[in-house]
């Protein structure tokens, strides 16, 4: 059974950052459109079932796409939506989701890990751990085959994946084929630019900290900052999706970087010209990324 441990406060969050985040949080459904031109695979699908996991903070709902019903176990893709750590909204990947299960025939989880305000760190990254390990487990009814787990996330859901393969590894709770991270948020430590342009600003990027990793002395922690961990050895391959212009392009220039020196495949995939939503802005370029994807997660999940 897993023991619930003691929430970390939250009360040490400013007012207002905290009423901030609250309004993020709750107009997230109305606020992010991205992806919705890419809606070309999987728009015959149903809609998702939703089931509850088991995680050390409670039960999590899980959104699960499947191209149809399947007898014998099948490879699952477990996917943590972006949004900063502040937003809870799943659907805003709908169309990856059906993209994937439409194009690769897995089973992909849509994980509805709670956020800030209401929550700080560690809560996302250890739920997103025990609902892997869970359908690694064999997912209760899902019958999933925990031989062919992969693992991805964009923007902070990217760093969310890192985080829950750091996790598998030291935990030895189960080992992911593959990890998927699209513009991937992974350093919580380092210094911020003064006033960064594009998409991701540098007070947006401040509040994430203030709101979501207010224990300052936390940030640092490979979980947190997967990319400042101290041996990245034993990881699963990586493929990580960078985008030109975006400011968070470093972190997974310098996370495949550091896998590579402790031996771990990992690729590195760069959209060129854009800022952090790499596959809206060029969708001529994104269908390759998008197909280039798929492939991985077969050939990572295929049976020897």
């Amino acid at each position: 059974m897993i023991r619930t441990p003691v929430p970390p406060r939250t009360s040490g969050v400013r007012l207002d950052d905290r009423l901030r985040a609250m309004a993020m949080h709750a107009t997230a459904r109305w606020t992010v459109r991205y992806g919705e031109g890419l809606r070309f695979a999987g728009t015959d699908l149903p809609a998702p079932r939703v089931v509850r996991a088991p995680t050390r903070h409670g039960s999590v709902r899980v959104h699960v796409y499947r191209a149809g019903e399947r007898r014998d176990p099948a490879p699952a893709h477990i996917h943590f939506h972006g949004g900063a750590w502040l937003m809870r909204y799943p659907a805003m990947d709908d169309w990856w989701c059906r993209y994937l299960t439409a194009t690769t025939g897995a089973t992909v989880l849509n994980v509805d890990f709670r956020t800030a305000p209401y929550v700080v760190y560690p809560v996302a990254q250890r739920q997103c751990h025990d609902v892997a390990a869970w359908a690694a487990a064999g997912g209760g009814d899902l019958r999933l085959d925990g031989e062919r787990i992969t693992v991805g996330g964009f923007s902070s859901g990217g760093g969310l994946a890192a985080s829950v393969c750091l996790q598998a590894r030291d935990a030895g709770s189960f080992r992911p084929a593959l990890q998927v991270l699209g513009v991937p948020a992974l350093d919580m430590a380092g210094d911020l630019p003064e006033h960064a342009t594009g998409m991701i600003s540098t007070d947006l990027r401040r509040l994430v900290r203030r709101v979501y990793f207010p224990d300052v002395a936390t940030r640092s922690h490979p979980y947190a900052s997967p990319v400042l961990a101290d041996d990245l050895s034993g990881l699963p391959p990586a493929l990580v999706l960078t985008g030109e212009r975006d400011v968070l392009r470093s972190d997974g220039e310098r996370y495949v970087a550091r896998l590579r020196e402790a031996g771990v495949p990992a690729t590195l995939d760069e959209t060129p010209d854009v800022d952090h939503y790499f596959l809206t802005e060029d969708p001529r370029r994104a269908r390759r990324t998008m197909a280039m994807v798929a492939d991985a997660l077969v050939l990572a999940t295929e049976r020897p």
